[in-house]
């Protein structure tokens, strides 16, 4: 499903997301099926929430009319459900590095 190309993908692999107190999960326009398949074939240890009609995406921005394909961005949402940050220059490689530094950035709990 990747071409081959490995990525870092789950919080109990060295990442050091597994150390913080937050809820992840990704966000998908494929559909509940391929994103079920891509899940079980990654072995995620996070859900993928599906949105196919891309309502969710475009209210994000994620998706608009010069881009139907959606932005690869992440937003930290705080526990009041405030957005705190949003990282529009992602590296799918190294996401879970750049996640720890903003969050370790916005000042959020270890466990």
């Amino acid at each position: 499903m990747l071409g081959g190309r490995k990525l870092e993908i789950a919080a109990a692999k060295g990442s050091g997301l597994d150390k913080f107190d937050v809820s992840f999960f990704t966000a998908s326009c494929d559909t509940v099926k391929t994103n079920t398949r891509y899940a079980k074939e990654l072995k995620l240890d996070y859900p993928i929430l599906s949105d196919p009609e891309k309502n969710v995406a475009k209210s994000y921005g994620v998706v608009h009319d010069k881009r139907t394909v959606p932005e690869r961005w992440t937003f930290y949402v705080g526990k009041d459900g405030t957005i705190k940050h949003i990282e529009k220059k992602v590296n799918a490689g190294k996401h879970a590095g750049q996640i720890v530094n903003t969050l370790k950035k916005l000042g959020v709990a270890q466990r």
